[in-house]
């Protein structure tokens, strides 16, 4: 069962730094989008942060409105329970064009389309597979031929474009500003953040539960758990088993150069999405695997990943060789069953999940909203019945 027994540990006799109405644990891109929208609805809500291996300051940005190429190749046999949740993303981009009109700052929020290149014949027909169901799904995407694909993209390799998966609901954020945005947005909003504190257990409490961490122990009457990668670990505290894994990924910024790519491209048989932020420079990444450091578990780049992902790059678009790559990441991934993690614990009442699914920078402020919802007593606008954390028992 996902409630095993709780592992023993007892904080009833720790005096309590502070009490709130809610607090939230992970201070990332979702964790800040709860704290604003809770904070926005009158709740005193404190935000824990541990500060360490955060995604949400490491991704490449990329807001996906169609399957990206990888799960298919990386996950076939989750991949039927991934297409179940498609129409989320259409409504987590909306979702994204709101939340930009209402940020004080620009974050480069631009949908210019997305590019799902083929090379082969048989690329091509399983990208017209691929866009009978995002259709049904909810999600436009049209195949395009070898020339309409250079028509839009003239930028790509004549010599190797079969065709492509167009989708006009795809585009970009910078998810450095978006973070920084919306955790101003939350504090403002009344919220209480505080950072450099890990959580290492939570204590289930009838009349308030428990969250110990490297800065004391606090009380709260609900709790949400939104610590991405972390997640396993702090809901193991309270005998709740979810297999949530750290994926670690690599990115690659270059130098900048006139405009000339206003599509998120990505290819549909290899790991790669280029885009061209508004400085002029290229984000160039698409899940090529890092490795965690074995001293510290940090996530580090490896030279064949690098590599890789470069020659593709520049295979596919020519034009960048002479660019220099001026820096080289790596961050972590969430990874549970593809599908998002939302809800209440069914057996801990007052105790939340929300973990996004696949591409949880585009999901983040419409799974807060769900959890939100859920949490304030209102119908959420998709069920989240299937997302339930009670799934894995």
């Amino acid at each position: 069962a996902y409630l095993r027994q709780p592992s023993g540990n007892q904080m009833h006799d720790r005096p309590i730094n502070d009490e709130f109405d809610t607090i939230v644990i992970g201070g990332g891109i979702v964790g800040l989008f709860l704290s604003w929208f809770l904070a926005d609805e009158g709740a005193a809500v404190a935000c824990l942060d541990d500060g360490r291996n955060a995604g949400s300051a490491a991704n490449a940005g990329s807001l996906h409105g169609q399957m990206q190429s990888r799960m298919e190749r990386l996950f076939p046999e989750r991949v039927v329970d991934y297409q179940e949740t498609l129409s989320m993303y259409p409504r987590a981009i909306d979702h994204w064009a709101k939340i930009a009109a209402e940020l004080d700052e620009d974050i480069e929020f631009q949908l210019g389309g997305g590019l799902m290149i083929a090379e082969t014949r048989e690329d091509l027909e399983a990208l017209k597979a691929k866009s009978d169901i995002e259709n049904r799904c909810g999600i436009e995407s049209e195949v395009l031929g070898a020339a309409a694909t250079l028509e839009m993209a003239p930028y790509l390799n004549a010599d190797i474009v079969a065709g492509a998966l167009y989708c006009p609901k795809e585009g970009k954020a910078n998810p450095l500003t978006a973070t920084s945005n919306v955790r101003r947005k939350a504090i403002s909003s009344g919220a209480t953040l505080l950072g450099d504190t890990r959580v290492s257990c939570v204590e289930f409490g009838a009349h308030g539960h428990l969250i110990d961490s490297s800065q004391g122990t606090y009380r709260a009457a609900r709790v949400v758990i939104a610590a991405g990668a972390g997640s396993g670990a702090i809901l193991a505290s309270l005998g709740v088993d979810i297999p949530v894994a750290a994926e670690p990924l690599h990115m690659n910024v270059t130098e900048a150069c006139d405009a000339f790519m206003t599509q998120l491209v990505q290819h549909a048989s290899h790991a790669l999405t280029i885009k061209q932020l508004k400085t002029g420079q290229l984000l160039i990444g698409g899940g090529w695997p890092a490795r965690f450091s074995a001293e510290h578990r940090t996530p580090e780049v490896i030279a064949p990943s690098l590599l890789g992902n470069l020659a593709i790059a520049q295979r596919l678009v020519p034009c960048i060789a002479d660019l220099t790559v001026l820096r080289t990441w790596a961050g972590i991934n969430t990874m549970v069953d593809l599908t998002s993690v939302l809800g209440e614990l069914d057996e801990l009442p007052g105790i939340f999940v929300a973990i996004p699914g696949d591409a949880g920078f585009t999901l983040a402020p419409y799974c807060a909203r769900l959890v939100v919802d859920q949490m304030s007593g209102r119908s959420p606008d998709f069920s989240l019945e299937r997302l339930s954390p009670a799934r894995f028992q």
